[in-house]
């Protein structure tokens, strides 16, 4: 009799723990706060960093020669008239400008430049990617105060077979260094119209959306 007492407390000890096991797994994420559709006060962005692609408005004031347009290239770097191969990609326009300023200083006397970004792509960390059954899977540059909704907006919506409502969002958490998941509940969102649904993104979220079982 002791014997099946203990038996039957071992097996609710293995039941409780297999229970608490399945509740910690990838099926609990948690949701993110809701987002309004339009801020009440719009703050800006992080500081923005160049990235490969970007177009660059160069401008050297007095000495229009030395004033260009320019592409970054992919592997990060520009060329400009007396500069060749100028690291860009990762430095702030201010930045830029600095570096070029003290290139410049070898050829003019105390050149004043400004970096204008013109047709931004940003760095990976900086943008937005959606994956998965969406119409239009895409890498799209983040921007102040983006959401969800605008996310899916770029990438024209959900496709026919998703299932937005087990969607989820991969966020690098800076304090842990460490990626988090969320889940998000597109369907709702974009089928329904349910405001709570909408959250608010950050530089280098990546939204995936799986396709539906049925």
């Amino acid at each position: 009799m002791n014997f099946d007492r203990f038996s039957k407390g071992i097996g609710g000890v293995a039941l409780a723990a297999t229970l608490v096991t399945g509740c910690s797994g990838g099926g609990s994420r948690p949701e993110l706060p809701p987002a309004t559709f339009v801020a009440n006060r719009e703050g800006p962005g992080e500081e923005y960093i160049i990235g490969p692609m970007d177009q660059l408005n160069i401008f050297v004031w007095r000495n229009p020669e030395l004033s260009a347009k320019v592409q970054v290239r992919p592997d990060g770097r520009i060329t400009v008239p007396l500069i060749s191969d100028m690291p860009a990609v990762g430095k702030t326009p201010a930045m830029l400008a600095d570096d070029l300023k003290i290139a410049l200083g070898e050829y003019i006397k105390d050149p004043i430049v400004s970096v204008i970004v013109e047709n931004f792509q940003g760095t990976y960390s900086q943008q937005v990617r959606i994956v998965g059954a969406t119409e239009k899977p895409a890498s799209i540059p983040y921007r102040a105060n983006m959401t969800v909704l605008d996310a899916m907006i770029s990438v024209g919506g959900l496709s026919e077979f998703a299932s937005g409502n087990r969607a989820r969002l991969v966020r690098y958490d800076k304090t842990t260094g460490r990626q988090r998941e969320y889940k998000i509940r597109l369907g709702d969102l974009l089928k329904n119209g349910d405001v709570s649904a909408n959250v608010r993104l950050e530089p280098g979220d990546v939204i995936i959306i799986p396709e539906s079982m049925f």
